[in-house]
């Protein structure tokens, strides 16, 4: 568009409802129940906080003892009792997810499979089967090719289920790293170690041109413990080469 001609109007924001002590109390117990019935939602220590008409939702980093906005959700005039969801993909700036009643919020949340929240959905929906179930995890076999499937219909698993259900990976282990789920780069396995402790996975995305990038990471039981530690791209061609490099760095990933 040149010089002296009119830019397009921005779009007004959607104007916030002011809602009542008693409306904003039973929305934050509605939002907070939704973290509850989710299993990655509380695994990730979700918490719901409310200021100036808004609620937003939280989640705690262990690792810097501090939690870190992730998404809003404001009340709207219009249509009633509808809610505005948002991420907050910068500092002071939101994109808008969806719009809806509480469910469709919380379920946009913790059904997230883009990497906008979290990139866990499916983990999460395959919990709750469990759990209705009455059962701990679900059966995943693996063949002699390393091809995973479910027990029970022989379909195809995913990454995630995989972590989790067969190696017992916890959930706020295999959602890191945080960055490569946001940047919706997509897991894939590429080697596991005979004692199942060592499962390196590659995170991909493809260019404009469809060429493959992403990085590599290393889900380690090392002490009972799962751990992950991303790894340099040169020395990331297997678990033995992965590890060689975390050693000779004392375990500081990069």
């Amino acid at each position: 568009m040149g010089w002296g001609k009119d830019w397009p109007a921005r779009e007004p924001r959607p104007k916030v409802k002011k809602l009542s002590k008693e409306e904003k109390a039973k929305i934050q117990k509605s939002l907070e129940n939704g973290i509850h019935a989710s299993p990655v939602l509380t695994a990730l220590q979700y918490r719901v906080r409310s200021a100036r008409g808004r609620f937003y939702y939280e989640q705690y980093l262990p690792d810097l003892e501090e939690f870190e906005t992730i998404a809003r959700v404001t009340p709207l005039v219009t249509p009633d009792q509808v809610l505005l969801l948002e991420n907050a993909y910068e500092k002071g700036h939101w994109k808008e997810i969806t719009q809806g009643k509480i469910r469709t919020i919380t379920n946009a949340l913790s059904g997230d499979t883009q990497g906008t929240f979290h990139g866990l959905g499916a983990l999460n929906h395959s919990i709750r089967v469990v759990s209705k179930a009455k059962k701990e995890k679900l059966d995943i076999m693996r063949d002699d090719q390393g091809e995973y499937s479910y027990a029970d219909s022989g379909d195809e698993c995913g990454v995630q289920e995989i972590l989790f259900h067969y190696f017992g990976v916890p959930i706020a282990v295999i959602a890191e790293p945080r960055e490569w789920y946001a940047y919706h780069r997509t897991p894939q396995i590429r080697e596991v170690d005979e004692e199942q402790k060592r499962v390196l996975v590659d995170f991909l995305a493809a260019d404009r041109y469809g060429e493959s990038f992403g990085g590599t990471a290393l889900y380690l039981k090392k002490d009972e413990t799962w751990k992950v530690f991303t790894i340099k791209p040169n020395q990331s061609q297997t678990i033995t080469s992965s590890m060689a490099w975390l050693e000779k760095r004392n375990w500081k990933d990069w």
